[in-house]
């Protein structure tokens, strides 16, 4: 079962208690079973080189992340049911809850994080590495794809580089860095386990770095860091298991996305997404020889909306798109991706088949209609 990592979660003293129980029994089993063990010291170095670490590196990025704490959470601005889909339980009205999140921008004291962890939040609690406190205030929240941005007075504030998420590569190592149950800022390390991931049915706009770095509750708005420390996402869910913790399965909205967001979001308060004015739909192995294309990645154009960017481009139903604004088209939902994080206006070149023939074209965005429905 998917669902967002739970990171709202009301901590009770009988839960806790439980919980540390079973954490000492398991410790103590641990121990014991270790018990008559001798292992061997750790050497210092190989071949006199220094064994490697990541603490310089964590030294630089751990400050930049911050520990969320949010209260009196409105009823009326979450959607339960929906919530308890997601979290596997409903929010209740004045709980407390816990994230993380990223500083963006140390001169004017921007933060990013999922929209989820401050949605319907009356305070904002924000507390940085050092233990210092502020109270944030929202500067604008996409729902559709999780990302929020709130602000706190910028005193003496680090904050991360975004990196360019285009370049990631599968088994690129990777470390989150979160506050997990609460316990405080932790560093979880892993490799990327695959790029794009979409369709999860977590987000309407879904373009996800899956990694097996641990990420449980709590890590939601955390960050996702390459080796140089920088910014490559913001976690944001997990594939859980029956206990709602880390099975090695997390899913990070990566920085690109959230910078394209956060921009608008600082800029407006508010996103807004583009369009091509078509109905798309995935290929299958049938269709590879009626389309006279090499395989199944694009997205076919099952109708295209009279007066739209993509009917003034040229663009016909039976087309196949295969690129978008330099982009390789994978599926229908990744082409709903690329073209909604368009800014309007942007004039796109789009690549795609038309009787076995790779044509292009040029297509202007617009804004979304929420009349008719359409996206792309």
């Amino acid at each position: 079962m998917l669902k967002r990592e739970v990171c709202m979660t009301k901590w009770t003293t009988d839960w806790f208690s439980k919980s540390t129980q079973s954490l000492c029994g398991l410790l103590l089993a641990v121990t014991l079973s270790y018990s008559g063990v001798v292992s061997a010291a750790l050497p210092s170095s190989v071949n006199g080189q220094p064994l490697p670490s990541l603490a310089d590196m964590l030294e630089r990025a751990m400050p930049a992340v911050v520990d969320i704490s949010t209260e009196g959470r409105n009823s009326n601005t979450v959607d339960n049911n929906a919530y308890q889909r997601l979290f596997g339980r409903v929010a209740p009205k004045d709980s407390k809850g816990t994230g993380s999140g990223i500083i963006v921008d140390a001169k004017l004291g921007y933060i990013v994080t999922n929209a989820h962890v401050i949605q319907g939040a009356a305070k904002i609690k924000v507390t940085l590495n050092d233990g210092r406190e502020f109270l944030a205030e929202v500067i604008g929240q996409d729902t559709e794809a999780d990302v929020g941005v709130i602000q706190i007075q910028p005193e003496r504030l680090i904050a991360m580089k975004l990196a360019n998420s285009n370049t990631l590569r599968v088994g690129d190592f990777v470390v989150a860095i979160g506050n997990p149950f609460g316990l405080g800022q932790t560093a979880t390390s892993g490799i990327i386990s695959a790029l794009g991931r979409s369709g999860l049915g977590i987000e309407s706009y879904e373009d996800f770095i899956q990694t097996d770095a641990p990420i449980n509750p709590g890590n939601s708005g955390g960050a996702l860091v390459n080796l140089r420390g920088e910014l490559v996402g913001i976690n944001t869910a997990i594939l859980g298991g029956r206990s709602g913790g880390s099975v090695g399965i997390g899913f990070a909205i990566p920085s690109n996305m959230v910078s394209n967001i956060k921009s608008q979001l600082i800029q407006s308060g508010e996103v807004v997404r583009g369009q091509l004015g078509v109905e798309i739909q995935n290929l299958s192995s049938d269709m590879i020889a009626k389309y006279k294309l090499k395989d199944t990645e694009g997205a076919l154009i099952s109708r295209v909306v009279i007066g739209s960017p993509a009917d003034d481009a040229g663009l016909k139903s039976g087309d196949v798109i295969i690129q978008a604004n330099g982009n390789r088209v994978k599926n229908s939902v990744n082409l709903k991706n690329i073209i909604g994080n368009l800014r309007i206006g942007t004039r796109a070149s789009i690549e795609f088949v038309r009787e076995g023939r790779a044509l292009i074209t040029v297509a202007e965005i617009e804004k979304v209609d929420s009349r008719s429905g359409f996206r792309p």
